[in-house]
């Protein structure tokens, strides 16, 4: 089963026809072809091959990203041609049907997660990046298919070789009944070569080795490998066209660091994120604690008083979000009592955000006004925690990253805002 208006490559037919054991994973590069394949054999299984009794799953990390990610794309007929027509889904709802078959829809994002599955007894299931389930989700939800002739189906991208799908799955796959499918880029024949050029170029260091080469390898070392204070560090701010957020990492005994970051045209003619000011009050420096209400006051008249490079010395700026970590409760209440401009939670998502601020500095897409003084130096010893990646985890080591945290909370929060003003950058899709 094939769309008619979908050409596949020579990988992803051999994926197709060989994945016929009781695990089967496609994992590899990022926009390398691996989720088409993977759902035209998820469909043709559902509609022809999967035991009429039992429950069908389609796993992600929430029912929106499975929406996003699998759905919408099965109900593109533009993508799928004709198979679009026996997807239905509704937004919110927790099943979909795939040609007159139920599919129950799991949000896996934590532990709570295997609630949703136990009990059921399944006829197959397809998991959407399996490597940011929780650890034994996977070995719960095979345990749940008995029937005979069940199977999973399964998209990745790399990660740390010390993680659980890695060393208890990928690994072992020779004793398990299970197949693995490795993807590249030149492994998708729809992509235009302009883009996977730019593609290429705008990831670098870990990135690129694990979303464009497709290796499983460690996070180590620092994390903004791009970083370059001669190219990112610059006082020829242009004219900010859109001030899009304050991106603020809240501290009581801690720094509270706060970055405002705009949008504008260089003179190189290329439209880029800008962080033209920076506010920080550090409490060890100054050997005092600020309330709520002395930060919140501290941040309205800092922002009354930065340079707007609208062409005018005049001052004052009125961001479009003041972006908080959530975490953050009552300051978050104190900024909304001093009517501090439209709060907006932060996306605390630590690595997609880190990718998105590392793809900007690859793209150079993202320059720093010298006077953000705490913020350049953290940019350059933000570093990978040894011991986490030791878990196959990546984790940054809580160690002066109060000004990259703000950043990366203002950056990756209004991404919708930016992206398509920018240039072409890539996304997370596989």
């Amino acid at each position: 089963m094939t769309p008619s208006r979908q050409i596949l490559s020579e990988a992803q037919r051999r994926s197709i026809a060989l994945s016929t054991a009781r695990i089967n994973l496609w994992e590899g590069a990022i926009r390398s072809g691996k989720t088409i394949g993977s759902l035209i054999r998820w469909v043709h299984y559902v509609s022809r091959e999967a035991p009429r009794s039992g429950i069908l799953f389609m796993v992600g990390q929430t029912k929106d990203t499975i929406n996003r990610n699998v759905l919408q794309p099965l109900m593109d007929p533009a993508v799928f041609g004709p198979i679009a027509a026996h997807v239905h889904y509704t937004q919110g709802a927790d099943t979909c049907v795939i040609f007159g078959r139920t599919v129950h829809l799991v949000g896996a994002k934590d532990v709570k997660a295997f609630g949703r599955i136990r009990g059921a007894t399944s006829a197959g299931a397809y998991v959407d990046e399996a490597t940011l389930l929780p650890a034994n989700f996977l070995t719960e939800l095979l345990g749940r298919m008995s029937l005979k002739g069940a199977k999973l189906f399964a998209t990745t991208n790399p990660d740390s070789p010390a993680h659980w799908l890695k060393r208890e799955f990928i690994d072992r796959a020779r004793d398990l009944n299970m197949r693995v499918f490795s993807f590249t880029l030149d492994d998708n024949p729809s992509l235009d070569p302009a883009y996977v050029k730019a593609i290429k170029a705008e990831h670098t260091g870990l990135w690129h080795r694990r979303l464009i080469q497709g290796h499983w390898v460690a996070a180590e070392g620092v994390i903004y490998e791009a970083w370059n204070p001669d190219l990112h560090v610059t006082a020829d701010i242009p004219r900010i066209d859109t001030w899009l957020s304050v991106g603020l990492d809240y501290g009581t005994t801690n720094p509270l660091d706060a970055s405002l970051i705009g949008l504008g045209t260089g003179a190189d003619g290329v439209r880029r994120l800008y962080v033209t000011d920076e506010w920080r009050h550090d409490p060890k420096v100054a050997r005092r604690r600020l309330t709520d209400v002395e930060h919140s006051t501290n941040v309205r008249e800092w922002l009354q008083q930065t340079p707007r490079f609208d062409g005018t010395t005049e001052k004052g700026v009125s961001p479009r979000f003041i972006v908080v970590d959530p975490s953050a409760a009552s300051f978050i209440q104190q900024l909304n009592h001093d009517r501090v401009g439209n709060i907006a939670p932060a996306k605390n998502d630590v690595v997609p955000g880190i990718r998105t601020v590392s793809s900007l500095l690859a793209a150079d897409r993202l320059r720093v006004h010298p006077s953000c003084a705490p913020l350049i130096d953290e940019m350059s010893s933000y570093s990978w925690d040894d011991k986490a990646t030791e878990k196959g985890e990546d984790k940054p080591l809580k160690v002066a990253d109060h000004a990259v945290d703000g950043l990366r909370y203002g950056i990756h929060t209004t991404e919708p805002l930016w992206r398509g003003q920018i240039g072409r950058l890539t996304d997370a899709a596989a």
